[in-house]
Protein backbone atom coordinates (compact mmCIF):
# COMPACT_ATOMS: atom_id res chain seq x y z
CA UNK A 1 0.00 0.00 0.00
CA UNK A 2 1.32 3.51 -0.84
CA UNK A 3 0.98 6.59 1.40
CA UNK A 4 -1.73 8.96 0.13
CA UNK A 5 0.47 12.03 0.71
CA UNK A 6 3.85 10.50 -0.21
CA UNK A 7 3.20 8.10 -3.13
CA UNK A 8 6.80 6.84 -3.19
CA UNK A 9 6.60 5.57 0.44
CA UNK A 10 5.26 2.10 1.05
CA UNK A 11 3.34 1.65 4.30
CA UNK A 12 1.14 -0.75 6.21
CA UNK A 13 -0.46 2.01 8.31
CA UNK A 14 -3.89 3.47 7.74
CA UNK A 15 -5.97 6.15 9.42
CA UNK A 16 -8.12 4.74 12.21
CA UNK A 17 -11.08 6.89 11.14
CA UNK A 18 -11.17 7.17 7.35
CA UNK A 19 -8.89 4.27 6.44
CA UNK A 20 -6.58 6.34 4.21
CA UNK A 21 -3.05 4.96 3.83
CA UNK A 22 -0.52 7.01 5.86
CA UNK A 23 3.20 6.75 6.43
CA UNK A 24 4.89 7.36 9.81
CA UNK A 25 5.68 10.97 8.80
CA UNK A 26 1.99 11.68 8.08
CA UNK A 27 0.59 9.91 11.13
CA UNK A 28 -0.68 12.02 14.04
CA UNK A 29 -0.84 10.25 17.40
CA UNK A 30 -4.21 10.83 19.08
CA UNK A 31 -5.73 9.32 22.22
CA UNK A 32 -7.73 6.90 20.04
CA UNK A 33 -4.86 5.82 17.76
CA UNK A 34 -3.04 6.93 14.63
CA UNK A 35 -4.92 9.29 12.35
CA UNK A 36 -4.23 11.27 9.20
CA UNK A 37 -3.84 15.05 9.52
CA UNK A 38 -7.38 15.74 8.25
CA UNK A 39 -9.06 13.38 10.73
CA UNK A 40 -6.92 14.31 13.75
CA UNK A 41 -8.21 17.92 13.86
CA UNK A 42 -5.16 19.24 15.70
CA UNK A 43 -5.98 22.53 17.42
CA UNK A 44 -4.26 24.80 19.88
CA UNK A 45 -5.18 24.64 23.55
CA UNK A 46 -7.93 27.25 24.19
CA UNK A 47 -5.84 28.85 26.95
CA UNK A 48 -3.20 29.85 24.39
CA UNK A 49 -5.55 30.55 21.45
CA UNK A 50 -5.86 34.36 21.26
CA UNK A 51 -7.50 36.82 18.90
CA UNK A 52 -6.80 40.48 18.25
CA UNK A 53 -9.55 41.48 20.70
CA UNK A 54 -7.80 39.47 23.42
CA UNK A 55 -4.55 41.35 22.81
CA UNK A 56 -6.43 44.65 22.86
CA UNK A 57 -8.01 43.81 26.22
CA UNK A 58 -4.62 42.69 27.58
CA UNK A 59 -2.95 45.92 26.44
CA UNK A 60 -5.74 48.03 27.93
CA UNK A 61 -5.49 46.21 31.25
CA UNK A 62 -1.69 46.57 31.36
CA UNK A 63 -1.91 50.26 30.44
CA UNK A 64 -4.60 51.04 33.02
CA UNK A 65 -2.91 48.95 35.70
CA UNK A 66 0.48 50.51 35.00
CA UNK A 67 -0.91 54.05 35.25
CA UNK A 68 -2.93 53.45 38.41
CA UNK A 69 -0.35 51.34 40.22
CA UNK A 70 2.48 53.68 39.19
CA UNK A 71 0.52 56.63 40.59
CA UNK A 72 -0.14 54.79 43.84
CA UNK A 73 3.51 53.76 44.03
CA UNK A 74 4.61 57.39 43.70
CA UNK A 75 1.97 58.63 46.15
CA UNK A 76 2.88 56.24 48.92
CA UNK A 77 6.62 56.05 48.09
CA UNK A 78 7.40 53.83 51.06
CA UNK A 79 10.05 51.79 49.31
CA UNK A 80 13.08 52.90 51.26
CA UNK A 81 13.99 49.56 52.83
CA UNK A 82 14.65 46.29 51.04
CA UNK A 83 11.88 44.46 52.94
CA UNK A 84 9.21 46.92 51.80
CA UNK A 85 10.67 46.83 48.29
CA UNK A 86 10.28 43.07 48.08
CA UNK A 87 6.71 43.23 49.37
CA UNK A 88 5.89 46.04 46.93
CA UNK A 89 7.47 44.13 44.03
CA UNK A 90 5.41 41.05 44.82
CA UNK A 91 2.21 43.11 45.09
CA UNK A 92 2.81 45.16 41.93
CA UNK A 93 3.68 42.11 39.84
CA UNK A 94 0.75 40.08 41.09
CA UNK A 95 -1.70 42.95 40.61
CA UNK A 96 -0.72 43.70 37.02
CA UNK A 97 -0.49 40.00 36.13
CA UNK A 98 -3.92 39.38 37.62
CA UNK A 99 -5.42 42.37 35.78
CA UNK A 100 -4.15 41.09 32.43
CA UNK A 101 -5.30 37.56 33.27
CA UNK A 102 -8.80 38.72 34.21
CA UNK A 103 -9.09 40.96 31.16
CA UNK A 104 -8.25 38.06 28.83
CA UNK A 105 -10.52 35.50 30.52
CA UNK A 106 -7.59 33.63 32.13
CA UNK A 107 -5.63 33.13 28.93
CA UNK A 108 -1.88 32.67 29.14
CA UNK A 109 1.22 32.63 26.98
CA UNK A 110 4.38 34.54 26.11
CA UNK A 111 2.61 37.49 24.38
CA UNK A 112 0.51 38.14 27.48
CA UNK A 113 3.58 37.76 29.70
CA UNK A 114 5.34 40.46 27.67
CA UNK A 115 2.26 42.69 27.94
CA UNK A 116 2.18 42.32 31.73
CA UNK A 117 5.91 43.06 32.02
CA UNK A 118 5.29 46.16 29.89
CA UNK A 119 2.61 47.20 32.39
CA UNK A 120 5.12 46.83 35.23
CA UNK A 121 7.67 48.94 33.33
CA UNK A 122 4.98 51.57 32.72
CA UNK A 123 4.20 51.63 36.45
CA UNK A 124 7.88 52.33 37.18
CA UNK A 125 8.02 55.09 34.55
CA UNK A 126 4.85 56.72 35.92
CA UNK A 127 6.22 56.55 39.47
CA UNK A 128 9.54 58.06 38.39
CA UNK A 129 7.89 60.84 36.36
CA UNK A 130 5.57 61.76 39.23
CA UNK A 131 8.40 61.84 41.77
CA UNK A 132 10.60 63.94 39.48
CA UNK A 133 7.69 66.26 38.67
CA UNK A 134 6.79 66.73 42.33
CA UNK A 135 10.33 67.82 43.10
CA UNK A 136 10.79 65.21 45.79
CA UNK A 137 13.53 63.63 43.67
CA UNK A 138 16.53 64.93 41.86
CA UNK A 139 18.57 63.50 39.03
CA UNK A 140 21.04 62.09 41.54
CA UNK A 141 18.25 60.12 43.23
CA UNK A 142 17.15 58.75 39.89
CA UNK A 143 20.63 57.41 39.10
CA UNK A 144 20.83 55.66 42.46
CA UNK A 145 17.36 54.09 42.32
CA UNK A 146 18.75 50.59 42.55
CA UNK A 147 15.98 49.45 44.88
CA UNK A 148 13.35 50.69 42.44
CA UNK A 149 14.94 48.65 39.67
CA UNK A 150 15.06 45.60 41.93
CA UNK A 151 11.35 46.08 42.63
CA UNK A 152 10.65 46.34 38.88
CA UNK A 153 12.63 43.18 38.18
CA UNK A 154 10.83 41.23 40.87
CA UNK A 155 7.44 42.62 39.82
CA UNK A 156 8.11 41.73 36.18
CA UNK A 157 9.08 38.18 37.16
CA UNK A 158 5.91 37.75 39.22
CA UNK A 159 3.68 39.27 36.52
CA UNK A 160 5.15 36.98 33.84
CA UNK A 161 4.84 33.97 36.12
CA UNK A 162 1.18 34.79 36.72
CA UNK A 163 0.49 34.33 32.98
CA UNK A 164 2.52 31.16 32.41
Amino acid sequence: MQCATHPNVETELSCGKCGKAICPRCMVHTPVGGRCRECSQVRRIPTYNMSGATFLRAGSAALTGGLVIGGAWAFFNIITYIFYGVIAGLAIGYAIGELVSLATNRKAGPPLQATAVGGVALAYLVRTALLLGAGSWGLRDLRSDVLGLVVVGLAGFIAAGRLR
